[in-house]
């Protein structure tokens, strides 16, 4: 894996913890203090070595902390309550970092599974695909009830360990506080077993910082901040849910509603909309409709398209885009080219959804391909309907169809619901992948956006 795929993967997973679990708002106590840690943490590795980390809180009752690849990081309520001087939280942190610095999901990835849908609980889909179609498979990703756990060796712990001594030493704290927080957790049992079975001990930790550490100058590390048993004793307050009850929100979408009520939103959005998103294969059959809430109303003027064009790649396919459409990596794999204005909280007013797909029949006829992908994403939108016959055409030489689809956007027109024109185009790709693109907008400003679309197809290159 890429650097660039890994952090894509990683914003496409933190993305989806936001609608997974419930996280605190970046305004909150624990997300501040938890950030400001965070930096002194990522101030003492080299910037040319370094990762785009990001530090971001979970209101879960259980000790838990992981680091997605390329950065971003989620501490659990419970760890951080749990911690019982601020170098052991240090610890955790600094040891969850290394596992990113050290690449150890990528270098898993001859081993792993490509997930179906990258934020699902439902687990990863058996097997591997190659080439590209496998390019950004989430190496060593497994999610349980209402936790995403990367599954570590005993090799890749005893290195997390290393360097995370390091990265605790230059930051001021004692390195051997990593070993005391995994030593009361294993003193504690039941209170972080997941956590304990995903790290599993490398052997006697204790002895392997010290004796990493004993050749090195000496130094007074420093002892708790102020802001340490401040946030500490806040965090005891803050009301945390279990494993089984943020499962259980996860299913009926209370968390994807909750942290948007709360302010919570995941700031990668900004991060992952540049014009190097990658594009994978969702490995599933059924693709799902590009809206799925509101967006707030806006003028044309506000998502009209630039008429300068930039290349995205999006490692499946180049495609051309007006330079003030952002490109975002969005749920099951897909990519988002849209105005900012154009879509909010997974919903796309104005845009281009693009989605790799494999089909439940090997090599289906480019229209019964087409169809089958209209059939899917009618189920999934009772509203969406058929206007017109599927027709043939071609993009970049290859062999595709289109179809028109009407819905109801998710932006409202004076109040009313208002008819959303959406413009299929399905290009099988061969060994039954199939790639389509969904060009959205309002019905009424359809026909001044389908010159933009239509340059869009025709700069597709596979």
């Amino acid at each position: 894996m890429s650097r660039q795929q890994q952090e894509q993967v990683g914003l496409q997973a933190a993305e989806q913890v936001y609608t997974q679990m419930p996280v605190l708002p970046d305004t909150s106590p624990e997300t501040k203090y938890v950030q400001a840690l965070g930096e002194r943490l990522v101030a003492t590795i080299p910037a040319e070595t370094s990762w785009p980390f990001q530090f971001h809180v979970v209101a879960q009752k259980e000790i838990n902390a992981f680091a997605l690849p390329g950065g971003p990081m989620f501490v659990n309520i419970g760890t951080i309550t749990a911690a019982k001087t601020e170098a052991e939280l240090a610890g955790v942190m600094g040891h969850e970092m290394s596992h990113v610095y050290m690449q150890h999901s990528a270098k898993q990835q001859q081993k792993s599974s490509l997930l179906e849908g990258i934020a699902g609980l439902a687990g990863a889909a058996a097997g591997q695909m190659g080439g590209n179609w496998g390019s950004m498979a989430a190496t060593g990703i497994n999610f349980g009830a209402g936790t995403l756990l990367l599954k570590y060796s005993r090799g890749d712990e005893a290195q997390a360990d290393a360097v995370g001594a390091i990265i605790l030493w230059k930051a001021g704290f004692n390195p051997v506080a990593l070993a005391d927080f995994f030593e009361t957790l294993e003193a504690e049992g039941s209170s972080g077993p997941q956590f304990l079975s995903d790290h599993p001990n490398p052997g006697n930790r204790r002895a392997a910082i010290e004796k990493e550490i004993r050749e090195w100058p000496d130094q007074q590390y420093a002892g708790d901040s102020p802001e340490f048993a401040t946030v500490r004793e806040h965090a005891a307050g803050v009301h945390a849910y279990s494993a089984q009850e943020i499962a259980d929100g996860a299913k009926s979408g209370q968390w994807a509603s909750e942290n948007r009520k709360n302010g919570a939103v995941f700031p990668g959005a900004a991060s992952a909309a540049k014009p190097q998103a990658a594009l994978t294969t969702a490995a599933r059959s059924a693709p799902t409709a590009p809206t799925s809430s509101s967006v707030p109303a806006a003028s044309l003027s506000q998502v009209q398209p630039s008429a300068s064009f930039a290349t995205a790649d999006l490692g499946l396919l180049q495609i051309d885009r007006p330079e003030n459409w952002d490109v975002r990596g969005g749920q099951n794999s897909s990519v988002t080219i849209a105005p900012t204005a154009g879509v909010s909280a997974g919903a796309v007013a104005y845009g281009v959804v693009i989605r790799a797909v494999q089909m439940s029949e090997a090599d289906p006829e480019v229209t019964r391909a087409t169809a089958a992908i209209v059939k899917s994403l009618s189920s999934d939108d009772p509203n969406m309907k058929q206007v017109g016959e599927i027709k043939k055409l071609a993009v970049s030489g290859q062999s595709a169809a289109s179809a028109q689809l009407e819905t109801n956007s998710p932006i409202a027109a004076g109040g009313n619901t208002q008819p959303e024109r959406d413009w299929l185009v399905v290009v099988p790709r061969g060994q039954g992948h199939a790639i389509f693109m969904v060009f959205v907008s309002p019905l009424a400003d359809f026909d001044r956006l389908r010159p933009t679309f239509e340059k869009m197809l025709r700069s597709v290159k596979f």
